[in-house]
């Protein structure tokens, strides 16, 4: 029997370690050709992502390793073409690779801001925009214009929760959510999905924000293994999930979580009486009411997603 991903070919970013590590050995578990990249100079010596491709290649699988910044612009480019001139096609993109620089929004520097908005959010954009172009170009000279690709984004519950001191992590995370859903409205025509994941694991990146949870429950089981993440990846990687297009999930130890889009909560027109637009009165007048009304302290945040677990 094939292999889900038999023929396939994926690039993982940020792969050297944690959650990218578990996720390139995933989809290469599942059949895939696989380009690992990790941070690092080109030339380097490429220990972590070269590493992570010896350990698929020792298992029967097909890995290369790529070292680079995927948040330049050309570089991003140089890994899309290593993946379509080393496997003759991509196939899949998971965008994985991040960076943190924690702190409250009036103490934060602007290199801090800066750095995280460029490795997750421009990084994003950069492997996303020639991974889209590639798939363009194949759906032109297929005779139905359908390509095979798939796009597997990471976001993160920062984002929906709002999390206090990660202001430049959560508006990266949110500004990831809007690039996912308008790739996937965008690249559906041409056969292409983009969904995006909210994962919890302990990673070298994380280890002081889940600092305070415990290692395991009891007889062995880590929660917040990247382990657990990595099926939910290979499952949106797959030919299985054609029909799951523009979707956030949450993914943690044995969880799935799959969040609904926002709805409007409330509606209020303008009293044509007084004019066909909104004054201050009149606004003061249905508005106030309303938010007296709800409970102090919620917001658009939606924190309770803090409080998913399994069982």
């Amino acid at each position: 029997m094939s292999l889900p991903l038999e023929g396939l070919s994926a690039i993982v970013t940020g792969a050297g370690r944690g959650l990218g590590r578990a996720e390139a050995l995933e989809l290469a578990r599942l059949g895939a050709a696989v380009v690992v990249n990790d941070y690092g100079p080109p030339g380097g010596d490429g220990s972590a992502a070269g590493s992570v491709a010896d350990e698929i290649r020792a298992a029967g699988g097909r890995a290369v390793a790529h070292l680079g910044d995927i948040a330049d612009f050309r570089t991003a480019r140089a890994l899309v073409d290593l993946a379509v001139r080393e496997y003759g096609k991509l196939d899949i993109l998971v965008n994985n690779a991040g960076i943190l620089r924690d702190r409250m929004v009036f103490s934060m520097s602007e290199d801090e801001w800066d750095a995280v908005i460029r490795v997750h959010l421009k990084g994003h954009f950069n492997t996303t925009r020639f991974a889209a172009a590639h798939w363009r170009e194949r759906a032109k000279a297929a005779a139905d214009g359908q390509v095979y690709g798939r796009i597997v984004n990471t976001s993160s519950e920062a984002f929906l929760a709002g999390s206090a001191g990660q202001p430049n992590y959560a508006a990266a995370k949110g500004g990831i959510v809007g690039l996912t859903t308008s790739t996937a409205h965008a690249l559906a025509k041409y056969g292409v999905t983009a969904n995006v994941i909210c994962p919890r694991a302990r990673t070298r990146m994380t280890e002081d924000v889940f600092a305070g949870f415990a290692e395991a429950e009891p007889g062995g089981f880590d929660a917040l293994s990247p382990e657990h993440v990595a099926p939910l990846v290979g499952y949106l990687s797959s030919p299985a999930a054609a029909v799951v297009n523009g979707q956030l999930l949450v993914v943690h130890g044995g969880m799935v979580a799959v969040v609904e889009r926002p709805r409007v909560a409330a509606k209020f027109d303008a009293s044509l009486s007084k004019g066909p637009t909104f004054g201050f009165e009149e606004l003061d007048g249905v508005l106030t009411p309303y938010f007296d009304a709800k409970p102090r302290g919620e917001t658009f945040a939606a924190g309770e997603v803090l409080g998913l677990r399994r069982g």
